[in-house]
């Protein structure tokens, strides 16, 4: 599998593909509202990404930036293999992937300076941004649009897009620092294999899903499979405790709506959850939510 998530026109995600899979993508570009792919690595770097557009009938534009603008840089290619030859190549990081291609500047301009945020404020901000760096679902984008509005007050913005995504990207790279550092499997990885494991087993299992558990009793009904049993998910509210050292709170059920059916859903979760090490309380009723206890939260991000 390449370690990249690969965004589409038509906004479908696609996250640690094979090679295989990036070639059908590549080969399926070219349509009306489907036109191009962006990828970038895992954990994102911000300013560095691999990215095409094609129309149907026409060659293709392939592009890669590397930091500043002045590292943008495009070229064109005729055939699909050699643009899934460089994107895999850029994916895995060999030496001279860019070789014999003619590459030339992309023509963006170097952003303006970026003027400073008045310490108070930099410090309510960071401290923000860095929990949800902890919870680690976030992406550079939707961090920087919290950050933007998280001041926000009488219609007043004390913090520009620029601002925000700057200090963003700064406090995401120490964390990308850090987590390299994490050479053993951690608890988040522990749980989005059980999760993995149980939709495989047509119980839909969603992580930090929607704001809170109303709105995800509502909309786990519609996400999953057709032929799906039942489902388990935790919200952004659970995410945040368990970043904060407080346990995760999952919710599950049957999608039958009958009390056996949410209690087998409930045993299968459980069971799915010990067997990946993670410890479990909950006593089979299926009136309690399942709880993990005794997390340590080291969630990789991805972007």
């Amino acid at each position: 599998m390449l370690s990249v998530k690969v965004e589409t026109e038509n906004q479908q995600t696609h996250t640690r593909v094979s090679e295989r899979a990036l070639g059908d993508l590549v080969h399926r570009i070219g349509g009306r509202g489907d036109n191009f792919l962006v990828v970038q690595r895992i954990p994102d770097i911000p300013g560095t990404f691999i990215q095409v557009w094609h129309e149907t009938g026409a060659g293709y534009t392939v592009e890669h930036r590397a930091g500043s603008a002045a590292g943008h840089v495009r070229a064109d290619v005729d055939d699909p293999e050699r643009v899934l030859g460089l994107m895999t190549g850029w994916a895995r990081q060999e030496p001279g992937w860019d070789g014999g291609t003619v590459w030339e500047s992309a023509g963006i301009p170097e952003p303006d300076p970026v003027p400073e945020l008045p310490a108070e404020i930099r410090g309510q901000l960071e401290a923000r941004v860095r929990e949800l760096l902890r919870g680690g679902y976030g992406s550079v984008r939707t961090l920087t649009e919290t950050a933007e509005d998280y001041l926000v007050k009488d219609g007043v913005r004390p913090v520009s897009h620029a601002q925000a995504r700057e200090l963003v990207e700064r406090l995401w790279l120490e964390r990308v620092e850090e987590q390299r550092l994490w050479a053993d499997v951690t608890d988040p990885d522990r749980l989005e294999r059980a999760f993995a494991e149980l939709d495989g087993r047509g119980i839909t299992a969603r992580e930090h899903f929607t704001c809170c558990r109303s709105c995800g009793m509502s909309e786990i009904y519609a996400d999953g499979r057709e032929d799906a049993r039942g489902f388990v998910f935790f919200h952004l509210q659970c995410t945040e405790s368990a970043a904060a050292g407080h346990g995760l709170t999952l919710y599950y059920g049957g999608f039958d709506d009958s009390a056996e059916t949410t209690a087998a859903v409930g045993r299968e979760v459980a069971a799915v959850l010990g067997g990946a090490g993670l410890t479990v309380e909950w006593d089979g009723s299926p009136d309690k939510a399942i709880e993990l206890t005794g997390l340590d939260w080291r969630k990789r991000l991805v972007g």
